[in-house]
């Protein structure tokens, strides 16, 4: 007896991601860099205080990034016992059982799909008015849109790495900027003067709460990716926990001290009416103030980068979802191949790229606004899908350590996933009962209901299609969610 590869199996680089080459500094550029801090603090901070009028949004950012943490405690547990570019999608199969593990790979597509072609339209909308200034003509967002995408789909088949030291400069300077804006902010007090009222958890018990607390979550949407990059990652039994709970924490104190720097600015009373004035040129007009042109105008080219950093980050992390799914031929095995020369997932990357091209010309011949229809619709669309996984794989690590408790302590495998589920199930809840605010349309919009269903439509077919494959293909069934052992097992056959 001995074992050979059949067909397209054979291919060498099936089933594998190039391993050790993420350090943890790496892995946390990634996560941040999908997370777009300047993006978040010039466009979600403000939408939040116009659209709410709610001032408490510095404590929401910090109180979103306690759940999150205390939910990073099983989830990196979890992840200590299978390294998997699934991430989500991994952790639900072997948790929940394979059939929700298949519906949470839907929804995690689409979401992450979502996200990434959204930022297309931001990036078009805010890059327009430079390319104005700096060359005297003024392309359609589009144009400049599809720059931007053809050098994001050329980075996404090149070696994770290089993406990694693109997005560490890139990162780097959008936060030293965004702490420059914040140490101007605070050394130049509006007429209450260095007020922190909007950091009292006080701020927080008023109507309408539940909206700022969606946005507010949406900021850290990016956060869970560094499971995403285990199998790349030097010792990811060390590099996931350490890159999970830094971004987190960098994200939660970073956007609590820009929204609530803007407050100190402005003064707490003045903050809502001057978001909904200035919008998301709130922060340069602030610091215009402050600063003078030469920085804001820089800070402006940073915001461009921010988004791009965001698509880079993006586009790897769908294109690893599209690898898990194709090693384990949820999706054609063409997924489940790697480059030879960079170890880059080239089919995910280039299927990620395909919808990218497609939405980006979609709206275009329809005449779509970049801006609101597909950055904002899009962000707020992704970031509930991303959301409804955090709360399944919050349940799945509570199954998972109560089948197997792996050596984990009480803590990791109860005492902290419980209060975490349960605040995140109340999160669920507040997104979907406040999810046309975070839209910004009126109560009733039909988009209000039809985006949210989209996710439970999506759920439903990969619940059928887990059926189908345990049905007909009980071999392709039985390795769902098993990883690079999945692989191996698919790709062996026994022959005489």
């Amino acid at each position: 007896m001995r074992s050979v590869n059949t067909g397209a199996d054979s291919d060498p680089v099936a089933g594998a991601l190039a391993a050790d080459r993420l350090g943890a500094p790496t892995v946390v550029y990634f996560v941040l860099s999908a997370a777009a801090p300047l993006t978040v603090v010039a466009g979600v901070v403000t939408t939040a205080y116009a659209i709410t009028g709610i001032t408490g949004l510095p404590i929401a950012f910090l109180v979103v990034g306690i759940v999150l943490t205390v939910f990073s405690v099983g989830y990196v547990a979890m992840a200590r016992h299978m390294a998997n570019a699934g991430a989500f999608y991994t952790y639900i199969s072997r948790g929940l059982g394979r059939p929700a593990g298949v519906a949470a790979a839907w929804v995690a597509l689409i979401a992450y799909n979502v996200l990434q072609a959204a930022l297309y339209g931001a990036f078009g909308a805010a890059a327009t008015p430079l390319v104005e200034q700096w060359f005297g003509i003024t392309p359609p967002w589009w144009v400049v849109s599809l720059v931007a995408w053809a050098l994001v789909a050329v980075l996404g088949r090149m070696r994770v790495d290089v993406n990694g030291r693109v997005l560490a400069v890139l990162l780097t300077a959008e936060v030293v900027v965004i702490l420059l804006f914040d140490l101007a902010d605070l050394i130049n007090p509006g007429p209450a003067g260095f007020s922190m009222a909007t950091l009292s958890p006080d701020a927080l018990f008023v109507p309408g709460v539940g909206a700022l607390l969606v946005i507010a979550t949406l900021g850290f949407v990016g956060f869970e990716s560094a499971v995403v990059f285990s199998e790349e990652s030097r010792e990811p039994r060390r590099t996931v926990p350490v890159a999970t709970y830094a971004s987190v924490a960098i994200i939660a104190c970073l956007y609590a001290l820009s929204s609530w720097a803007m407050t100190v600015a402005t003064g707490p009373s003045n903050i809502v009416a001057t978001a909904r004035r200035d919008q998301a040129d709130t922060i340069f007009v602030l610091a215009t103030a402050h600063l003078g042109t030469t920085v804001v105008d820089i800070a402006r080219v940073l915001f461009v980068t921010s988004l791009f950093a965001a698509m880079i980050s993006f586009h790897n992390t769908t294109a690893r979802y599209f690898f898990a799914l194709g090693r384990e031929r949820v999706l054609p095995a063409v997924f489940g191949r790697t480059a030879a020369r960079t170890g880059a997932p080239s089919a995910g990357s280039l299927a990620q790229s395909a919808f990218g091209l497609v939405v980006i010309v979609l709206y275009a011949v329809l005449g779509l606004d970049p801006l609101v229809q597909m950055f904002f619709y899009g962000g707020a669309f992704g970031g509930l899908g991303v959301l409804l996984l955090i709360f399944t794989t919050s349940i799945a690590v509570l199954v998972f350590f109560g089948r197997n408790p792996s050596g984990e302590t009480l803590g990791r495998r109860v005492i902290a996933p419980v209060p975490a589920a349960i605040a995140l199930a109340v999160m669920v809840w507040l997104a979907l009962d406040n999810f046309a605010t975070a839209l910004g349309v009126p109560e009733g919009d039909p988009l209000a209901l039809i985006l949210p269903a989209v996710y439970g439509v999506a759920a439903l077919l990969g619940v059928v299609w887990a059926l189908v494959l345990r049905a007909g293909q009980p071999a392709v069934y039985s390795q769902v969610g098993m990883g690079a052992k999945a692989a191996t097992a698919q790709d062996t056959t026994l022959v005489r």
